[in-house]
């Protein structure tokens, strides 16, 4: 990894992470925005000034076990902690037995902390402290439902990455904490730091927080059988590829007629739409995680030009490639009336 560039900058202002930790925590709810987190002092700072100071407390100071039995030692106590520059309340199958204590703590502290983050079914704690009513959250997308009739006041969005409102972010599940880690990293030190950061971690630099939750890939049915199974990875892999019906039905030795009704029964959708909406996802991920030209991205997605690319942006989202890139980098919602992934995956059915 000594190929990654060091970004000299030096002399910043240490920003303080508390971690909370208790039985039951989904470890990369708490080990991914940490280790974005930590990762930054690779590119910012120096021995004197690092850019974030990560503790972690627990309710009594002792050690928990995380989901699947990692055993997690923190640095001391929620009662005895200072007021930290962030909070991070990850989630995980522990959260419906956390003690009222700690979200008693949790009503009582976080409204006096700059920056307040969940992730997951963290989101289920701070709601339950009080702390998400009248605000727009997020959480994993199986829990949004059920949360939604727990805490009525609150407006959960069960397809966005993560929102942020006013001081309090929320995640969805899992490495959506790292989306949402490296945005704040952005927020503070830069798009170079953050660019830095996911090269590191080989990770994307940052889904915008509108962004569905859940890709088409995983979003559709997946093939049952091998033939149709493969060319839909395949398609996913060769977007630049002849992506018709009838080149697809011979990849998949049938007919264009048998392809297509087998298709449409196994997958929930037709071939062509199928192959519209994994162009306009990777053509969303590459105009947010890179700075290749519209021309080239559309290339490389397939859509053969620009116009058409603009043409299907406009027909899906209703918004332009340049205008959706402008919105992602500025971290702005995707306008009013525009649809989701979801919404557009769900016009199939």
């Amino acid at each position: 990894m000594t190929d990654v560039p060091d970004a000299g900058i030096a002399g910043v202002r240490t920003r303080v992470v508390l971690v909370i930790l208790f039985d039951g925590v989904q470890p990369i709810d708490v080990a991914g925005p940490v280790d974005v987190f930590t990762s930054a002092a690779r590119f910012v700072g120096d021995a004197d000034s690092l850019p974030y100071v990560i503790r972690t407390a627990s309710l009594d100071g002792g050690a928990v076990r995380a989901a699947g039995g990692l055993r997690l030692v923190p640095d001391g106590d929620l009662g005895g902690v200072e007021d930290p520059d962030l909070l991070v309340v990850p989630g995980g199958p522990g959260v419906g037995d956390v003690d009222d204590r700690l979200v008693a703590w949790l009503a009582e502290r976080a409204p006096g902390i700059p920056r307040v983050v969940s992730v997951c079914t963290g989101a289920y704690l701070l709601a339950k402290a009080g702390l998400l009513d009248g605000r727009r959250a997020t959480t994993h997308w199986e829990a949004c439902g059920y949360l939604s009739e727990m805490f009525p006041r609150v407006a959960f969005d069960p397809d966005a990455i993560f929102v942020r409102d006013g001081t309090i972010s929320t995640s969805a599940g899992a490495t959506a904490g790292v989306d949402l880690a490296m945005a704040l990293v952005e927020e503070d030190f830069g798009r170079g730091v953050a660019l830095g950061i996911a090269r590191l971690l080989v990770c994307y630099l940052r889904r915008p927080g509108n962004q569905a939750q859940l890709s088409v890939q995983l979003s559709t049915q997946i093939a049952r059988t091998d033939p149709l199974r493969e060319v839909q990875y395949w398609a996913a892999a060769n977007l630049a590829a002849d992506l018709s019906v009838p080149a697809m039905a011979e990849r998949a030795g049938l007919s264009p007629r048998q392809f297509a009704r087998v298709f449409g029964e196994q997958v929930g959708m037709p071939p062509g739409r199928y192959v519209d909406l994994i162009r306009l996802e990777a053509a969303q991920r590459m105009l947010t995680d890179t700075t290749d030209g519209v021309l080239g991205i559309a290339h490389r997605c397939g859509y053969g030009s620009a116009e058409a690319m603009r043409r299907a942006f406009l027909r899906e989202l209703d918004i332009s490639p340049t205008e959706y890139r402008r919105a992602s980098a500025k971290e702005s919602v995707i306008p009013d009336g525009s649809s989701s992934m979801a919404d557009l995956l769900a016009g199939t059915s």
